[in-house]
């Protein structure tokens, strides 16, 4: 039989996600952001979830084309644009809109010669500093697409470096706001946590991301335990026990060493299949529903847990790496990470299934 890790995907809790942001944003319509194949949960899977979306933004050209094989006839956002002119023969084909940001990849479609014009997002660098125009060079740049015989209806964006924390969106924009002054077109603004925290930035359309798989996007699960469910849930079992005696050891580098008699547990799973390898002990895990704590280093394939808290533990009984018991943002935050990158570093060992109908909905985290 495989290995018992998989990672559960609960379709009710994006569902229900995907509600809260509509309720967060009732004047805007919502893009699915389902880039890095939906933050980690596979976009076939997470897809009937999401259908109530206005449109899904992404990254890649393939995940746009599944998308639209999932059954997808709305819009399909491409969040980088394109990265070469041969790629235009895709967003051609398959109706996507683009995102613009930077003179390049303005040439590449003014070099275009489309049946109809293509709906773009001409995207400024508000002082997120990675990709777009400049706002002094923003109202050039709208003019000039504004003139390509090629594009056609031309949405505002840009993109907040700090909606999550106690800068906020304020500063970035009123830079939106300058740039932009006068110019035609519907907004898109928000991230997740604009979505959630700052309704001034909210604007036309909203491009909720990892609030949509149920993770803060502030990376403290108490910021939003009473409105999200998480929606992956990453399990495996007990593969092993050891009795420990103080001053015994355990794993490489024998980081770990026992000030009692204490039994500990072995789980399959390890930095190879996604989970840190610099999970420090003390990260909370659960065992058959109890909380307890990682010990000792992860290896690739296995890591170590205190039986302590559950002492008629043994192999084959359940583990909850996170999910249900254990928040992503938890694990996250004692490996020094966020949870985006949990979901999206688990690897393809790792089997993605539908959360079985008969387990119920999740609890809220907290």
């Amino acid at each position: 039989m495989p290995r018992p890790i998989h990672a559960f995907v609960d379709t009710q809790a994006i569902a229900h996600n995907l509600a809260v942001a509509r309720r967060s944003a009732p004047g805007s319509k919502v893009w699915a952001v389902v880039k890095a194949n939906a933050y980690g949960h596979d976009i076939d899977l997470v897809y009937p979830a999401l259908r109530q979306a206005d449109g899904f933004a992404l990254l890649d050209l393939d995940e746009a084309v599944r998308v639209r094989e999932c059954g997808w006839r709305g819009p399909i956002l491409l969040l980088e644009g394109v990265f070469a002119a041969s790629d235009l023969d895709i967003v051609v084909r398959h109706g996507l809109t683009q995102v613009i940001h930077c003179d390049e990849q303005l040439a590449m479609v003014e070099a275009l010669r489309p049946a109809a014009p293509l709906p773009v997002y001409l995207k400024m660098n508000s002082g997120m500093n990675r990709v777009g125009f400049r706002p002094d060079a923003y109202r050039a740049a709208w003019q000039r697409a504004r003139a390509c015989a090629s594009i056609g209806e031309i949405t505002l964006m840009t993109h907040f470096a700090d909606a999550d924390g106690p800068i906020g969106t304020s500063r970035q924009l009123a830079e939106f706001e300058r740039g932009a002054d006068g110019l035609a077109g519907a907004r898109s603004l928000s991230n997740s946590a604009a979505t959630l925290w700052h309704a001034a930035a909210r604007s036309d359309w909203v491009r909720p991301g990892i609030m949509l798989y149920g993770a803060s996007p502030s990376g403290k699960a108490a910021d939003t335990a009473a409105l999200l469910r998480p929606a992956m849930s990453l399990r495996s079992e007990l593969i092993g026990t050891q009795q420990l005696q103080p001053g015994d050891t355990v794993g490489y580098g024998s980081t770990f060493v026992a000030d009692r008699p204490m039994r500990i547990g072995v789980v399959a799973c390890g930095y190879a299949d996604g989970y840190p390898r610099v999970a420090p002990t003390g990260t909370p895990i659960a065992v058959d529903g109890v909380r307890t704590r990682v010990i000792g280093r992860v290896s690739m394939d296995m890591l170590t847990v205190d039986l302590t808290p559950c002492p008629g533990a043994g192999v084959a009984t359940p583990v909850e790496l996170w999910g249900r018991h254990v928040a992503i943002d938890e694990v996250a935050q004692a490996c020094g990470t966020v949870g985006y990158e949990l979901m999206t570093a688990l690897t393809p060992r790792v089997g993605r299934q539908r959360e079985p109908a008969d387990g119920g909905s999740p609890p809220t985290q907290g």
